[in-house]
């Protein structure tokens, strides 16, 4: 490791999040421009927005595997050329399935870049010095979903709707120049073969499983068909637990699990982030159905939480360093819930003045949790290990995301389902019963830090160090 690497890897890892998280959220505002231009209905875009939560869901369990057997530099290059073909193929698209293929690539890079980034940070610098580095890494990612909406608004306004795929090459060109300089290669000396049968099972169990989320969340199947394919799913899922039992080393080593900090993030944060996954589905409901907002108002009420995460990140690690994960998680965790229960108060009268601090104060509760979950997974995994720990994580993330947004899918499905949407003074309450659900959720979810110790994560916060100093 050169004084070069340990200052500019960080850098290079938050433009690959940059990348990725503003591809993410400014591909939304542009659906209707896309269908106009290529003659067809909005609807069936939706594809184009699965194609790539599919393919992330598929290809993320293999990114562990790959960082091992042919090392971080290698991938990581080819996880941001792959990325930024996927982006062009985009822009180059001329009909709809070209552009779900062309999606499906860019969800093959993006698979790999988030997780090997990962792994060459956490092998690349101690314990003690890690939440340091992630959140300097944390912040320029969250800039994305920040711009997204509105550079995304701007382009299609202004410019053809192809630049808002084309705008990632510059970036890539970029990450592939830093990646040659500053990329470490960390390999396994002697990899294992990887797991076949485990990636088909896996792999086909969970992007089923993504399917039937997408497709539960907008009711576009019977009850009959979701019954099925869920339970198709989870019967893939369960046949690879059972071939991962019998095999020496599996696709994703669930073994793992028994490191007490790692099952609590990887569980807990799970858990935690059902309630907080449904929070972007109920809010604009509430705003545009309830409160009658326009769609570039609604989206304002986004920037005091983005603004909120990003200035958490200058405080947090203080944070953690006085309390400890294992206190910040339990409170943080029912401050989170009590502030999702709060969008229950807001009504058409409620001032502006009023929504957004809350917004804001969401927002710094949300990015508060995330990296104490995020820190606490690598604390006491062996380095070697990282790989895996990394591939169960952010496979557990993507899950529960999917998760949460269905819940709240759900839920307002539920609530709203006797109430006519055209009315108010009908659609608030039921909003505001969904947002006491997922806030009671959460509240409830704390429990599950309760099984950490108090000196858990000490190492990556650094509170044992300030222990010894102080005496």
């Amino acid at each position: 490791m050169t004084p070069s690497i340990r200052r500019f890897l960080p850098t290079l890892v938050a433009v690959a999040l940059f990348m990725e998280n503003l591809d993410a959220t400014i591909v939304n505002t542009a659906v209707p421009t896309m269908s106009e231009a290529l003659h067809v209905a909005p609807l069936s875009l939706k594809a184009v927005l699965t194609s790539y939560t599919l393919s992330l869901a598929v290809f993320i369990p293999i990114s562990g595997w790959m960082a091992d057997r042919f090392g971080t530099k290698r991938v990581f290059g080819a996880a941001v050329t792959i990325f930024s073909l996927g982006s062009l193929a985009c822009g180059l698209s001329t009909n709809v399935p070209m552009l779900v293929a062309s999606r499906i690539l860019q969800g093959l890079g993006g698979a790999m870049m988030t997780p090997v980034g990962r792994i060459a940070l956490v092998r690349s610098f101690p314990r003690s010095e890690l939440m340091t580095v992630m959140q300097y890494v944390v912040v320029p990612a969250l800039i994305g979903p920040l711009i997204g909406p509105v550079t995304g608004g701007l382009i299609v306004h202004w410019l053809p709707w192809r630049t808002i795929f084309l705008i990632n090459l510059p970036f890539g060109v970029f990450g592939l120049w830093m990646v040659r300089c500053f990329m470490p290669d960390f390999r396994d000396p002697a990899p294992p073969p990887l797991d076949y049968l485990g990636f088909l099972l896996f792999g086909a169990g969970f992007g089923l499983l993504s399917y039937v989320l997408e497709v539960f969340g907008e009711h576009r199947l019977g009850a009959g068909p979701i019954i099925g394919l869920a339970m198709g799913a989870f019967a893939l899922l369960f046949a690879y637990v059972w071939h991962a039992r019998g095999v020496a080393r599996p696709m994703l080593r669930l073994t793992l699990l028994r490191v007490r900090t790692f099952r609590v993030s990887v569980v807990g944060g799970f858990v935690t982030r059902l309630g907080l996954g449904g929070m972007p589905f109920l809010l604009p409901l509430l705003y545009q159905l309830g409160l009658g907002f326009p769609a570039w108002k609604a989206g304002l009420f986004t920037i005091p939480q983005a603004l909120a995460a990003m200035g958490m990140k200058v405080i947090g690690r203080q944070v953690l360093a006085r309390f400890g994960h294992r206190y910040v998680l339990i409170a943080n965790t029912v401050l989170l819930g009590v502030a999702i229960g709060m969008f229950s108060l807001i009504g058409r009268d409620t001032p502006i003045w009023w929504i957004i601090p809350l917004s804001f104060f969401l927002g710094f509760l949300a990015s508060l949790q995330f990296t104490s979950m995020n820190t606490l997974v690598y604390a006491d995994v062996d380095d070697r290990e990282a790989s895996q720990a990394g591939s169960i994580a952010s496979t557990a993330q993507q899950m529960s995301l999917s998760f949460g947004v269905a819940c709240g899918a759900l839920l307002a499905a539920w609530y709203l389902g006797g109430v006519d949407q055209n009315i108010a003074a009908q659609t608030i309450p039921a909003l505001h019963k969904a947002f006491i659900t997922m806030g009671a959720v959460t509240v409830v979810s704390s429990f599950t830090f309760w099984t950490l110790q108090s000196t858990d994560g000490d190492n990556v916060s650094n509170r044992a160090v300030r222990v010894v100093v102080a005496r």
